[in-house]
């Protein structure tokens, strides 16, 4: 922070006897304003011709930050343009260059402690003709502070690698955030740096991960409790009845209402069979997560089929007598349909997936690579599913982040694709979620291929690089206009470069994102073709291996 005593020798005077303008160290001047409009400025750059004057300052630079003189505060905006309307002819004819700024905010002295402070949002505007400044690091510190809340460090600011980008922790994760970019940019490793970074400073955090291509245990090795498919339970009753109706009831089907209403009722009867040796002081609907017998469903489709008079009629109860079955014997969904015993250990489940207690590993990883593609939407409905409603009974107890990789694949923005369901539940967390502490975290590399509805409720933004115009489009229509000089750069920003914009942040900025130790990188680096193609596998156990980790679904 700059004291008052500061301010005043860089030439501060007195407002009302209360409040002074901020002067901030060494301004350098580089050009004037010509244009006011809203938060959109445009200045005229002087001496840029660094041959005329060796002592003038560089050029300002997309992104670069420019600071203003108001009379009681500090304008600070940000470089979203750089033009020359009218190119010089000749080498003595003198260029108009245009220097277009967005305002970012504004930095003033508390007249009680004379400490300068910045702040989002503009009170006083500058006026046409005044001087506008290059910021000096000081100014850069000042503006990208640490805040004054719980924050952590995830990487260094663009425009000065010593200057730390740091994040605040309840704006990130109460008011959701979303990682986008091109596959191969970093998105994996900027998952892991955050949830690192955070973890470091709140060990006892629950975060559900939902990781597809079982990539991150390797990062979470010692945080992590790893869900595989085989050690994943999600027993059939926990799911409600349009993720059941999405297993059961075959696409093919030329009776699908039928089959619908038939599977309705014979749920209820099984949880109505159940609770009669069972707990009673629960709900009996057909989406309560109550326990039931798959062999008392299959017996109460038997019993329906028998009383039937045409026995035509009865191919319905047959085909869903036969899906069960074969949803019953298929190992690849063991986690479901596991076993002939059924027991009410929602409690267990629950505490495993959320990590209550914590006991060292707050993150919970859902290994999704070896579940079945036709049932993976069903799985994803029914964790997402879970935790909302779980947020929800525990009112903020245990506030939970949920971690969704490939998220466009979950809410599509096409809505004859993708699972209805599915897409609910990530929608209902997203508009929802922030008031029982519920948070998503949204992880695309086609961010234009998500439903809107659910990006558009997420309030900080990392945006890393992006080539494809339609999610360069789509990212600038969701941030803000202070960041559409930013955004240009979306194409052009390194690995492990992001644009990062929203709630929290304290101004959108570019930064470089940490680089991780090896033993904390997800592995999702791309396969090296050129070292591979130089040796020749020649051996058969190799072949062998590949085999049986084919046939068992194991990875």
């Amino acid at each position: 922070m700059i004291a008052l005593k500061q301010a005043d020798r860089d030439g501060s005077q007195s407002m009302d006897g209360h409040e002074r303008i901020v002067r901030l160290a060494s301004p350098q001047c580089v050009g004037r304003i010509v244009s006011i409009s809203g938060c959109q400025v445009v200045m005229t750059l002087e001496h840029a011709d660094a041959h005329a004057q060796p002592m003038a300052p560089q050029p300002p630079q997309i992104g670069a930050l420019i600071k203003m003189q108001t009379a009681g505060s500090t304008v600070f905006g940000m470089v979203s343009g750089l033009s020359i309307p009218i190119p010089a002819q000749g080498p003595d004819e003198r260029e108009t260059k245009i220097v277009e700024l967005d305002l970012l905010g504004e930095c003033t002295v508390d007249p009680q402690t004379g400490q300068a402070s910045f702040r989002r949002g503009v009170s006083v505007h500058p006026a046409l003709g005044d001087d506008v400044f290059a910021a000096s690091p000081e100014d850069l510190r000042l503006v990208y502070a640490r805040p004054n809340v719980p924050s952590a460090p995830i990487g260094t600011m663009h425009q000065d690698p010593d200057l730390p980008a740091f994040v605040a922790i309840d704006e990130l994760l109460g008011k959701h955030f979303a990682i986008l970019g091109t596959t191969g940019c970093g998105k994996s490793c900027a998952v892991a740096v955050i949830l690192h970074a955070i973890l470091d400073r709140h060990a006892n955090g629950h975060v559900l991960l939902l990781d597809l291509h079982n990539e991150y245990a390797h990062a979470f090795a010692d945080r992590a409790e790893v869900l595989s498919a085989s050690e994943l339970e999600l027993p059939h009753w926990l799911l409600n009845f349009d993720e059941i109706r999405e297993i059961f009831v075959s696409k093919d089907s030329d009776r699908p209402a039928a089959e619908a209403a038939i599977l309705r009722e014979a749920i209820v009867d099984a949880k109505r069979r159940y609770r009669s040796d069972g707990p009673r002081d629960v709900a009996l609907t057909v989406d309560a997560p109550v326990p039931y017998r798959l062999s008392d469903l299959e017996r109460i489709l038997d019993e329906a089929a028998g009383r039937l008079n045409d026995p035509n009629d009865a191919e319905v109860y047959l085909r869903l007598k036969a899906r069960l079955g074969n949803l019953a014997s298929d190992r690849r969904y063991g986690f479901m349909f596991r076993g002939i015993s059924v027991r009410d250990n929602l409690e267990e489940i629950l505490a495993r997936l959320f990590r209550i207690p914590v006991e060292g590993k707050p993150v919970s990883i859902v290994d999704l690579s070896a579940v079945p593609s036709e049932i993976l939407d069903v799985v994803v409905s029914v964790l997402c599913r879970m935790t909302f409603d779980f947020a929800l009974w525990s009112d903020q107890a245990v506030p939970i982040l949920l971690v969704c990789e490939e998220a466009h694949r979950y809410a599509p923005q096409d809505d004859r694709l993708g699972f209805r369901p599915t897409r609910n539940a990530l929608a209902r967390i997203a508009k929802e979620g922030r008031k029982y502490g519920a948070s998503l975290c949204v992880v695309s590399q086609r961010p234009s291929e998500l439903d809107s509805s659910v990006i558009s409720q997420c309030n900080t933004i990392l945006a890393m690089r992006l080539t494809n115009q339609l999610d360069q489009a789509f990212v600038r229509s969701a941030l803000s206009d202070s960041a559409a000089g930013l955004v240009d750069a979306l194409p052009t920003l390194g690995n492990a470069e992001a644009v990062a914009v929203g709630e929290g942040f304290a101004v959108p900025a570019r930064l470089s994102l940490a680089e991780l130790p090896d033993d904390q990188r997800p592995k999702s680096g791309t396969a090296s073709f050129a070292d591979s193609w130089n040796d020749d596998p020649r051996s058969q156990e190799l072949i062998s291996t590949i085999v049986r980790r084919w046939r068992l679904q194991q990875r």
